[in-house]
């Protein structure tokens, strides 16, 4: 079939077959090194429209606050993505708070509906977090099991989101290596040591002549159990994981939870 040409001719060139060829596996190189290049993401985006199905999976987390009278409870639904393939992948889609105390109705309805909007959203849902844990309640916040300071209601409730999406792998944390935990186990140790040197009828006998002094080491020795862990009543709040576990160990403030010290 002719074709007629009816523009002017400019430059040409002759194609042969092997440039065919050379430029075909060149592309195919390329959009090869483009994958490997391309991050692998873990954050899913989805849309308003996404459909809900019929059965979610989920859990239901406990909180029980001195601030309010009955419990609380908090359950986060997720959706399974890409089910049954290597890729399955699980991701909040809806939170519901159910509670006997009717008195914080209303923003619990509201904050409900809003995280559920968020999660369908899809992305990073994870700033919801921190920005939830840094809600603080104007009447003081408490101590939940364990030494933990809460400073509000609603920043317990993004304790239990981060717990949640540190479960279903959105959040990685990296925990404490073994060092770390081998120094704790030591501190801890050592402190416990220090309070056994001391027997009672000693203790009793500074207490009559030393008064404060000693009944500082009195409160030393008693201790709170929480969940799972175990610090002196008189520890003060440490001040990067919120725990009641800091301590005064050889004129350094140590905590016995996560390690921390002033004295670096």
């Amino acid at each position: 079939m002719a074709i007629k040409i009816t523009k002017k001719i400019k430059s040409y060139s002759v194609q042969k077959p092997e440039d065919a060829a050379a430029k075909a596996a060149a592309a195919t190189i390329a959009s090869a090194i483009e994958v490997e290049r391309e991050p692998e993401s873990n954050i899913i985006q989805m849309h308003e429209k996404v459909e809900r199905p019929e059965a979610l999976v989920g859990a239901t987390y406990k909180i029980k606050s001195p601030l309010v009278e009955h419990a609380m409870y908090v359950t986060i639904n997720d959706i399974v993505l890409n089910l049954g393939t290597p890729h399955e992948l699980r991701r909040p889609f809806e939170v519901f708070i159910n509670s006997k105390n009717m008195d914080h109705f209303q923003w619990v309805v509201a904050i409900t509906r809003i995280m559920s909007a968020v999660f369908r959203k899809g992305g990073d849902v994870t700033f919801l977090v921190e920005e939830m844990k840094a809600v603080f309640d104007p009447r003081g916040g408490y101590f939940k099991a364990g030494g933990v300071y809460m400073p509000s209601i609603v920043a317990e409730i993004g304790s239990v989101v981060e717990e949640h999406l540190k479960m279903i792998g959105m959040i990685v944390d990296p925990g404490l290596s073994d060092g770390q935990k081998a120094l704790i186990a030591e501190k801890r140790a050592a402190y416990e040591d220090r309070s056994k040197k001391k027997p009672d009828n000693q203790l009793t006998g500074d207490l009559a002549g030393a008064g404060a002094d000693s009944a500082v080491r009195a409160d030393e020795a008693a201790t709170t159990t929480g969940e799972g862990a175990s610090f002196p009543a008189s520890a003060a709040m440490c001040f990067k994981c919120n725990t009641k576990a800091l301590v005064l160990m050889d004129g350094c403030q140590t905590c016995l939870n996560c390690g921390y010290s002033k004295c670096g």
